[in-house]
């Protein structure tokens, strides 16, 4: 071959592998566009990553770009919620006097609740809000301790730290005297103790443990599905009578694998009542999901005399719930305030209804606040949600930067009477990718007690003002606002 045919050659190669790429570009950007269940800045912002970063953006795309958690995965799922048995029917004058416990203008709320899991909203339950994120681990393993039948734990992060072994012990003390133990970790957010000697010694105690949302091969996986949809959520309940429902992991707030961000600052509260059946479904729907173990029997016993108590609704949301419907809650509750909302959440990525309902609530004279942590864990969130600063403070929300560590208590309350609370961030993860439990209830008292810890929060933030976020700098600005637009992506 002369040299002329080479460079031929060559040149022939090069223009068959770009119009290959170029090809592969536009099939992937029709993909994108025609993906159900996408927001147009979605959409927009995948465009404009395969576009400008070639070859880059389309793998990106594949492994990150849609909302895959594997077909087995999915069949898997989708067969246990069809053997689950349905909540057990509540007599018509109980369903009645638990919602007749909740004011007319917030029927809707729990009617919103039941559309995205079939709960309902049901009364005779009481609640507990933990002083602090110590007081709640050694009330659970209290709990644990005086636990007669079985104990079911899940933690997004179990680390092996000071708490984290408190339980393990727990667990197999509670083991060893007959109870029944199932443990429950996110395969990614607790791989270090889930890899450790201690996961073993409690399976040797004869407690059950499986691990949520197993990665395995790195490669296999990405190919099934994405390995970043992970079970955040933090579910404990114990012999069907008490559960707990925050933002809490099982570690120390230390939080010793971030320790320049700690103290992590957490809210649980300990209920009791009907509602922890509701916790409990989606225990064994995620157990039942990972196992080959059968607990529908613990969802077919009746429910406890509902008596006196708050009415109460559990959201579970997830990817392979509902499409939005966590962001429609929020949104709900937004619209729903009259004279005072109050917000707390380390991460605000929220889509744009979302931050126009919040923008709405303070425009219509509603007193507005929201509380986020000064020093973020993640820079990357912690920037795009300083980018809706501006439109924020321009309505009137009041913003408040905690000091005192990271701020990780994810709480609304509106009008001192409702509150949700849970594991759900204002991010596009929650939203999208995490699998969620919050709990929706009514009750003054517990409310006054949530805003109080809200309350506890600001005076440790400082006050953000359109003058300090008008002095930023264009490179701030600028950065923030990229941040933002990469948000639907992030």
């Amino acid at each position: 071959m002369d040299l002329g045919q080479y460079f031929q050659v060559r040149i022939n190669a090069v223009s068959i592998a770009l119009v290959a790429h170029v090809a592969i570009e536009a099939v992937t950007i029709i993909r994108v566009m025609t993906r159900p269940h996408r927001e147009p800045a979605s959409r927009v912002a995948w465009v404009t990553i395969i576009a400008a970063v070639p070859f880059l953006g389309v793998l990106l795309y594949v492994l990150f770009g849609e909302t895959n958690i594997g077909r087995r995965r999915m069949d898997r799922m989708k067969q246990v919620m069809e053997r689950l048995p349905t909540m057990p029917d509540i007599n018509p004058e109980e369903s009645r006097h638990a919602l007749a416990n909740v004011p007319a203008r917030y029927e809707h709320l729990f009617r919103m609740g039941e559309s995205i899991n079939g709960f309902e909203a049901i009364g005779g339950n009481s609640g507990t809000l933990m002083d602090d994120s110590n007081a709640a681990i050694e009330s659970m393993i209290a709990d644990i301790d005086q636990a007669k039948d079985h104990v079911h734990l899940l933690f997004y992060i179990w680390l092996p730290d000071n708490n984290g072994l408190k339980m393990v012990e727990a667990l197999k003390r509670a083991a060893k005297r007959g109870v029944t133990c199932r443990a429950m970790a996110d395969d990614l957010g607790s791989r270090t103790i889930i890899r450790s000697a201690h996961w073993k010694e409690m399976q040797d105690a004869g407690v059950h443990v499986a691990r949520a949302l197993p990665i395995g091969n790195l490669v296999l996986r990405a190919l099934r599905g994405r390995i970043d949809l992970r079970n955040h959520r933090k579910i404990v309940v114990i012999d069907g009578s008490i559960t707990y429902c925050g933002s809490q992991n099982c570690a120390d707030p230390e939080f010793r694998v971030k320790p320049k961000y700690a103290p992590w600052v957490d809210a649980v509260i300990r209920f009791e009542g009907p509602i922890v059946r509701q916790n409990q479904e989606l225990f064994v729907a995620d157990w039942m999901s990972c196992t080959s173990d059968d607990l529908t029997d613990l969802l077919d016993q009746p429910l406890p005399d509902t008596g006196s108590g708050f009415p109460a609704q559990v959201i579970g949301t997830g990817p392979t719930v509902r499409d939005s419907a966590m962001p429609e809650v929020f949104e709900t509750l937004f619209h729903t305030a009259r004279r005072k909302l109050t917000i707390s959440t380390p991460y605000y990525v929220p889509n744009e209804s979302m931050q126009q309902a919040l923008c709405a609530t303070a425009w219509r004279g509603v007193k507005t606040t929201l509380i986020m942590p000064a020093n973020n864990d993640s820079q990357v969130v912690g920037g795009a949600s300083r980018s809706y600063y501006a439109g924020l403070l321009e309505a009137g929300v009041l913003i408040h930067e905690y000091t005192g560590g990271l701020l990780h208590t994810k709480s609304v309350t509106l009008d001192d009477e409702v509150t949700l609370i849970g594991s759900a961030n204002m991010d596009r993860r929650s939203f999208d990718l995490n699998y969620e439990n919050n709990i929706l209830f009514h009750d003054p008292k517990l409310t006054a007690a949530v805003q109080d810890r809200q309350q506890t929060y600001i005076e440790r933030s400082n006050v953000i003002t359109s003058e300090i976020v008008g002095a930023w700098s264009l490179p701030r600005r600028l950065w923030n606002n990229v941040l933002a637009t990469l948000g639907p992506i992030l």
